[in-house]
């Protein structure tokens, strides 16, 4: 039995997915004329209270898309130390649109209104860079799946109106925060000035993003999403995968998140876990203890069958999905039971 849990991206359609996707209605979307993808971006939009959307191929080009329509070269970004697109974007905030990040110490990858606030440079401080913009990634990917809470974003939010910045959240993981919190997309679509989420990680579809604003900034995405060379042709195919996933797959979350739950309760009993961080959805990093060293709790597990992923130095993480069924729950439970050093 091989059993993938090192990400919710390693999933594969569904044969009734295909099937959604065989029978699709497709145009040329470069010319704006694939009415499937049409549609997905109205449900998307509409889902969120929102005016527009615009379909990528990856959550990393609409979310560098968002950087660069609101920010001009020697801004900067507020986020979290251990936000997705300071780390894991291959440095295309400063590649692509020439900013630089003031990266605030959060908890779990969630920053505070207070923090925001401080962070703020003097614009009439011509020494230091222009703040610009504030980036909320939720839920938090290296902070273990953590959810923000609606009521410190409507702080976060006036911070923003304060001091002129926009507002943009790294939603890839946002359905399982929707979630988990008993949240709905308008809460986010009333706070946010853009909105990236994606349909790879946690909903099964095999590709694709979705940029969200106003209809005035994604008429300008457009010619970025172009620059980028993220256009495509036939998407509808891909775009009818993500209305399946919307329409199929958001309430099922419900089951990745009491597995890694689960999970993270079984390893808590393990004799050689020394820690293992809040599990809130479908991530549960944890830390064997020092004498151990990480590479060898993987071999052990890839032994097993199990493949989980490295995080950071003395960080794993496992990740839950829709292709990790109860049967193969059961074998990890089991597995983390015998494992022994």
């Amino acid at each position: 039995m091989e059993i993938n849990l090192i990400s919710d991206t390693v999933t594969k359609p569904s044969p009734e997915m295909l099937q959604a996707m065989f029978q699709a209605k497709v145009g040329d979307d470069v010319f704006k004329q694939d009415p499937t993808v049409n549609e997905f971006e109205r449900i998307v939009a509409d889902l969120f209270g929102m005016e527009a959307a615009l379909f990528f191929p990856t959550g990393t080009m609409a979310n560098q898309t968002a950087i660069k329509l609101n920010t001009n070269p020697g801004d900067q970004i507020i986020c979290d130390k251990w936000s997705h697109i300071h780390l894991y974007e291959s440095g295309g905030a400063s590649a692509n649109s020439g900013v630089n990040f003031n990266l605030l110490d959060g908890h779990r990858g969630m920053i505070t209104a207070e923090q925001v606030k401080d962070g703020i440079n003097d614009p009439s401080f011509y020494h230091m860079p222009m703040s610009k913009m504030v980036a909320i990634e939720n839920t938090t990917n290296k902070g273990g799946g953590a959810c923000y809470e609606i009521s410190e974003l409507q702080k976060i939010k006036e911070i923003c109106k304060q001091h002129n910045l926009t507002y943009h959240l790294d939603g890839a993981r946002l359905w399982n925060a929707l979630v988990a919190k008993k949240q709905h997309p308008k809460q986010f679509g009333e706070l946010f000035d853009t909105i990236s989420v994606c349909f790879s990680k946690g909903l099964g579809a095999p590709i694709g993003s979705v940029l969200i604003a106003d209809k005035e900034t994604i008429n300008r995405a457009l010619r970025i999403r172009k620059i980028f060379g993220g256009n495509l042709r036939q998407s509808g195919y891909l775009a009818a995968a993500g209305i399946y996933a919307l329409q199929n797959n958001i309430s099922r979350l419900e089951d990745d998140h009491r597995r890694a739950k689960e999970l993270g309760n079984k390893l808590e009993q393990c004799s050689w876990v020394e820690v293992v961080e809040p599990v809130e959805t479908n991530i549960v990093i944890f830390s064997p203890f020092p004498h151990i060293s990480d590479q060898l709790v993987i071999d052990r597990l890839k032994q097993k069958g199990i493949a989980i992923s490295l995080m950071a130095k003395g960080k794993l993480r496992i990740v839950t999905h829709l292709d990790y069924r109860q049967v193969m729950h059961e074998y990890v439970l089991e597995a983390f039971d015998k494992i022994a050093f």
